[in-house]
């Protein structure tokens, strides 16, 4: 059972323990992951081989996935199986065309139009992870946003399994969110061919999505080279209840999410006693029924913590300098708590919202930041996928109401270029008033 603890008593580094996220990126790891992505660069389509039979333990014919297979591959998709990736993408579709940024435009007075484009990359690079466990879902999390978005090329990097294809329920996901090309890559030298280009695989402006520590790396290293989302760790959640939370459901929740990885995290920060004593229980029993219970258990014992807190505010503030990946909120008024919280990748409101409903597609997106990412970043949206561009457009009597504050400024700063190229479009008449202050 796991310990459990009253947040009060926490000395100074044991706070700083549970808030510590480990140290996914080490320098063992980035030297690893450097080699590979210099090979690739210089070796491209011959690199991206070579360790995909190193690692993969495949030896790819073709490194794209051809029509003929994506075809073939999506036959094997039930009809069950198709309505739940449809579902999960007119979903996430509708979610992420709410949220997303429009262009704006205004003329402040006569003469001047300002305003803001807001412009999709125009290739995208996904990146979904494969392993014992395949992840449709997570193709239609981060391929939905960047066609929403308006990517005009998205591409997908994925490993194949032994036999060197891919799931079909991972190739029916992609056809459905609209991806363009699929590559049969994984791991560091799938993040290098997408940001540098090679023979088969074209250079994309911006990567996305999940993956283990060399992929991290990868993304680490590669950021001046291409955009990136955010670096990704372990899973985690933590609960914050009242007291009035079902200790039955928490319990469930934090297995859930214990399941996913030895490394993931599973906290509980509660104002009542009595519920952790009854959670600490449920933990002990609902992770030992579920197939994946070694992992779960070795998680929790490992990443997992109970801890009681004297007041709910005192519990709100170790929740916002966590900043947890998941957050649910099992408190009798949840929506108000929640607009205390400044730190979360995403907030799961009450008892019946569990995260294995946001992780498969109700609207909002499953790619959230990690490793206390959320206290900087914001989860995978449309928005990820676009950049703004400012634009000032000026005719000359809009340059004559603002041309006084330019030249001003210019003198302060001693930049007399800057003060001559506004000058230089003046009339005679108002040159003269603008250097005599008479304008102003």
């Amino acid at each position: 059972m796991i310990p459990i603890r009253r947040l009060a008593e926490l000395d100074v580094q044991a706070r700083r323990t549970l808030l510590l996220r480990p140290d996914v990126v080490t320098q063992e790891v980035l030297a690893a992951v450097r080699a590979i992505v210099s090979d690739v660069r210089a070796r491209g389509d011959d690199a991206v081989r070579a360790y995909s039979e190193k690692f993969d333990k495949v030896r790819l014919a073709s490194i794209e996935v051809g029509r003929e297979e994506w075809d073939a591959g999506e036959k094997k998709v039930t009809q069950q199986e198709q309505v739940a990736i449809r579902s999960a993408f007119e979903n996430l579709t509708r979610f992420h065309r709410q949220g997303l940024l429009k262009s704006f435009e205004y003329s402040p007075v006569k003469g001047i139009l300002l305003g803001t484009r807001v412009v999709p990359y125009a290739r995208a690079g996904l990146y979904v992870p494969g392993g014992l466990t395949r992840y449709p879902s997570c193709v239609l999390m981060t391929a939905v946003p960047a066609a929403v978005a308006g990517v005009r090329e998205i591409m997908l990097c994925t490993p194949p399994g032994p036999d060197g294809t891919l799931p079909a329920t991972v190739l029916h996901a992609a056809r459905v969110a609209g991806v363009h090309r699929i590559f049969k890559v994984g791991g560091a030298q799938a993040i290098a061919a997408l940001a540098y280009g090679t023979a088969a695989v074209p250079r994309v402006e911006i990567l996305v999505g999940p993956g283990n520590r060399y992929v991290t790396a990868a993304k680490k290293l590669l950021s001046e080279f291409v955009a990136v989302d955010f670096l990704a760790g372990p899973t985690e959640l933590l609960v914050l209840s009242d007291g009035n939370g079902n200790p039955r459901y928490i319990a469930s929740d934090l297995v859930a999410q214990a399941e996913h990885d030895p490394d993931a995290r599973s906290i509980l920060v509660t104002t009542d006693p009595k519920q952790a004593e009854a959670v600490a229980q449920e933990l002990a029993v609902q992770a030992r029924v579920i197939p994946r219970f070694e992992i779960a258990q070795k998680a929790l014992a490992a990443n997992g913590a109970i801890l009681v807190a004297d007041t709910l505010p005192k519990a709100i503030a170790f929740v916002n300098d966590y900043g947890p990946e998941h957050l649910i909120i099992a408190c009798d008024h949840p929506r108000d708590v929640m607009d205390e919280i400044r730190h979360a990748g995403a907030i799961f409101l009450g008892d019946m919202s569990p995260v294995a409903v946001g992780d498969y597609g109700v609207g909002p997106n499953s790619t959230l930041p990690t490793l206390g990412g959320a206290r900087r970043f914001s989860g995978l949206s449309a928005n990820t996928f676009t950049k703004t561009i400012s634009f000032e457009f000026l005719t000359r009597d809009g340059l004559m109401q603002v041309a006084p504050v330019g030249i001003a400024m210019a003198k302060m700063e001693s930049l007399d270029g800057h003060r001559a190229s506004i000058e230089i479009r003046q009339p005679r008449r108002e040159l003269t008033d603008a250097r005599s202050g008479s304008s102003f």
